[in-house]
C-alpha cells in the first residue's frame, strides 16, 4: 500500500498538478490538505474519471482536507466529533481532519493549525488542538491497532529538519511547546515514517515563496507520516518527491510517500 500526504494550497488551482502527479504516481491513497473549497464546488469530476473516488470535507478559502483513493474507503468521518462526541463544537469548526479505513488500515489526514506567531491567540489555540487530537487518536487506538496518521503538521520535531538559518527555539512551527505537544502524541505509540530510513538532515517539503528558498534549499519539514507499529516494521520505504516543488506556481508544499 502506497499513501502519499500534500498540501495543495487550493486544489483549484493545483488540479493539473495533481492529476498529473497521480498519472504517474498512483498511489493506493492521496490525503490532500488546504482544499481551500466548499464540498460542492470541489473538482470532482476530472478525478473521478480517472477511477477515484472522493471524500471530502472543505470550506470556502481556508483549510480543507480530502481522500482520494483508488478503492471504496469504509468508515469515513470528519471531524473529531464523531469520535469525540462530547468535545466543544469549536474543534470541529475549522476542516481539518478525515480518515477512513483501507485493507484494514485507518489513515488519518490532518492539517494541523499553524499557530501565526508564539503566544499569540492563534498559537494557544494550535497547542489546545493538539491534545484534542491526542484523545481523538488515543479513542481510534482502542478500534485499530493498523493506523496511518499523516498530512501537515505545521510542526517541524527536530532541529534536522529546518534548515541552519533557522534560530528554531524562537520560531512558530518549531517552539518548545509546540514539539512538545506533537510527542505527547506520538507516545501514543507512533514512529516517524521518514526517519526509519533517512537519519541525516537538509531533506524538506515545505520551502517558503520568498527569497529563493526552494533554490536555496532552505527548507522545513513539517509534512509527515506517523506509524503505529504494525505498520512501521512493515514499512518499506517514505520518501519526499520535490519535483511538484520545480512547477510553475506550485504549491509550497510537495508530496511525502510511504509504502508498507
Amino acid at each position: 500500500m502506497k499513501v502519499a500526504t500534500w498540501n495543495v494550497n487550493s486544489i483549484r488551482t493545483r488540479l493539473e498538478h495533481v492529476i498529473d502527479w497521480l498519472k504517474q504516481n498512483p498511489v493506493d491513497v492521496l490525503c490532500l490538505q488546504e482544499t481551500k473549497v466548499v464540498d460542492a464546488d470541489f473538482p470532482r469530476s476530472p478525478l473521478e474519471s480517472l477511477g477515484y473516488h472522493l471524500y471530502i470535507s472543505g470550506q470556502k478559502a481556508y483549510n480543507g482536507v480530502a481522500l482520494i483513493s483508488q478503492q471504496p474507503l469504509t468508515d469515513v468521518t470528519s471531524g473529531f466529533t464523531p469520535i469525540l462526541p462530547d468535545i466543544e463544537p469549536i474543534w470541529d469548526e475549522q476542516k481539518r481532519v478525515i480518515t477512513g479505513v483501507l485493507d484494514g488500515v485507518r489513515i488519518v489526514n490532518l492539517y494541523v493549525p499553524n499557530g501565526s506567531a508564539i503566544a499569540s491567540e492563534k498559537y494557544e489555540y494550535k497547542l489546545r488542538w493538539l491534545t484534542v487530537l491526542r484523545e481523538y487518536l488515543r479513542s481510534l487506538l482502542l478500534l485499530q491497532p493498523a493506523i496511518c496518521v499523516c498530512g501537515d503538521f505545521n510542526i517541524a520535531l527536530e532541529d534536522i529538519d529546518i534548515h541552519e538559518k533557522v534560530k528554531a527555539e524562537n520560531h512558530i512551527m518549531a517552539s518548545p511547546a509546540e514539539r512538545q505537544a506533537l510527542r505527547d502524541v506520538l507516545e501514543l505509540g507512533f514512529a516517524d515514517a521518514f526517519r526509519k530510513f533517512t537519519s541525516e538532515g537538509g531533506h524538506f517539503s515545505w520551502w517558503d515563496y520568498r527569497a529563493a528558498a526552494f533554490r536555496r534549499n532552505q527548507g522545513w519539514r513539517i509534512d509527515h507520516h506517523y506509524l503505529t507499529s504494525v505498520l512501521y516494521e512493515q514499512a518499506k520505504s517514505c520518501i519526499i518527491d520535490i519535483s511538484p516543488r520545480k512547477l510553475t506556481q506550485p504549491s509550497d508544499h510537495t508530496p511525502v510517500i510511504v509504502e508498507f
